[in-house]
């Protein structure tokens, strides 16, 4: 990151993609803010103040440009916080911004006390934990009007905002216009079927094309489908009642605009905030593909080609499905883990209804996997697990629902996948590919795994740990160039 204002102001003439999201330009002469990529007309240095976050350029009194939409900005990855914790903490703010959490209870799923949460967030964004929180509602209700057809109501229901009324008094207090009049200035009213459209933005280049092909090969019939360049699934969450909400999404590729086209279904706009973090973490859309480049090119020295910009990670929807998708396939091939999945999904998932051909159920939560009756082995024997495995499944849901294992942005991953080694039937291999899914471990590397030896044929696991050395931090980004490599 570039720390003078002379080096941040450069790299904003050069509206180069790999700066957005890593900074925000305050223009005084029109108290709006930036991203580093605006097309406006470029503003004298005299009159730009830069800051980290959008939220710190908010509290500084100004409010986002129309033009460039500051809220579609990428965010920033594990590795670029100083403190892991305040990253791992905005992330949690960004995901639940539509409940009514609050920093007590986050703190507490952090592990630590509201108080040094408050001041580790503040001293890594410069704004407080309740600052960032509304800033995340705002933007996001910007999105939404700017971008949807919703009604002003449900857009201030989504965000997270407690009444109409005090989303109209936030909205004009920050952004100096009301909701109903920035709908007026937008391009909305596109969307009539009821479904909802929302651009997710990335730091350029993005291999779509592999994203895809992995997405695809490990595809479970009935959830997932990739088809004609686009990504879909069913999708089964809970909203902050706790009322369970099935739905659908889309997700399509914009290259010339650097986004992701994601469209879900009216049915999740309760736990639309949910549903965009999941997205955001299955495509890996907070990855800067430079700064991983910048390490792993080396591998190029062993084979040209080996590592190539723009590589991102593959992570999860579900964690409990990846999971056990995962547990499926150790020592079979990804095929017939898929067809054992497949098996799972149409015996005891949930029926759903998509409109959309190939999505029919949602995959069996962990709490339907502890009531069913009997040893699992007796369950999904007949489907072709065999009974290790089935017990491994059920053994994961049980730490799961009873909270013993944390997958959903853990603090510490690695203490997480000691937990998992645990539980009998998962060794290294299975641990690291979840940490790595799941977790958003930028870190694992899976140095017993058949294409990793392939890919570097003949060394020896051990010769292949002392490679990767040298790939730190970002070995799961070095497993995934390996594996498509072949």
């Amino acid at each position: 990151m570039i720390t003078n204002d002379n080096g941040l102001y450069a790299a904003f003439v050069a509206k180069d993609a790999r700066f957005d999201g890593r900074f925000f330009v305050g223009i005084s002469s029109t108290r709006i803010y930036c991203r580093p990529v605006c097309r406006a007309r470029q503003p004298k240095a005299e009159n730009c103040t830069f800051y980290s976050t959008a939220a710190e350029a908010e509290l500084a009194g100004y409010r986002p440009c129309l033009l460039c939409r500051p809220e579609l900005a990428p965010g920033t990855s594990i590795t670029d916080a100083t403190t892991v914790l305040a990253h791992k903490a905005a992330r949690m703010l960004e995901k639940n911004c539509g409940t009514g959490q609050n920093l007590d209870e986050l703190a507490g799923r952090l592990g630590c006390t509201d108080r040094h949460l408050r001041r580790v967030f503040t001293t890594e964004y410069n704004v407080s934990p309740v600052q960032y929180l509304q800033t995340c509602r705002l933007l996001l209700a910007k999105n939404l009007i700017t971008d949807t057809n919703l009604n002003i109501i449900d857009v201030a229901m989504a965000a997270g905002f407690g009444s109409l009324r005090r989303f109209n008094d936030l909205f004009k207090k920050h952004y100096n216009l009301t909701p109903t009049t920035l709908r007026k200035q937008s391009a909305a009213g596109k969307q009539k079927n009821g479904n909802i459209t929302l651009a997710l933005g990335y730091r350029p280049p993005y291999r779509w094309e592999e994203m895809l092909n992995f997405l695809a090969g490990r595809a479970i019939t009935g959830i997932e489908v990739v088809k004609n360049g686009e990504y879909m699934r069913t999708v089964h969450l809970e909203n902050a009642e706790g009322k369970h909400v099935n739905g659908w999404v889309r997700v399509g590729h914009k290259p010339k605009k650097n986004v992701l086209s994601v469209t879900v279904s009216e049915t999740l706009l309760p736990v639309l905030p949910q549903v965009l973090a999941r997205i955001r973490h299955l495509f890996d859309l907070y990855c800067d593909p430079d700064a991983v480049y910048e390490t792993l090119r080396v591998m190029n020295d062993i084979r040209p080609g080996l590592c190539v910009l723009g590589t991102r990670v593959p992570g999860c929807f579900n964690a409990f499905e990846m999971a056990v998708r995962a547990v499926l396939g150790q020592q079979i091939t990804v095929k017939a883990a898929s067809t054992l999945a497949a098996r799972i999904v149409d015996a005891y998932g949930t029926p759903v209804q998509t409109g959309i051909e190939g999505l029919t159920h949602v995959f069996p939560s962990p709490e339907a996997i502890l009531a069913l009756d009997g040893p699992i082995e007796n369950h999904f024997g007949p489907l072709g697990v065999i009974a290790a495995r089935s017990r491994t499944i059920y053994e994961l849901a049980r730490t799961i629902v009873q909270g013993e294992i944390d997958f959903d942005l853990c603090a510490q991953p690695e203490e997480e996948m000691k937990k998992l080694m645990t539980i009998h039937g998962i060794g290294s291999w299975t641990a690291q590919y979840i940490a790595m899914r799941a977790m958003e471990w930028p870190d694992a590397f899976l140095e017993t795994d058949a294409g990793v030896k392939k890919a570097l044929q003949p060394n020896t696991s051990k010769k292949l740990l002392e490679m990767a050395e040298s790939w730190r931090p970002w070995r799961s980004y070095a497993t995934i160039s390996l594996w498509n490599s072949l």
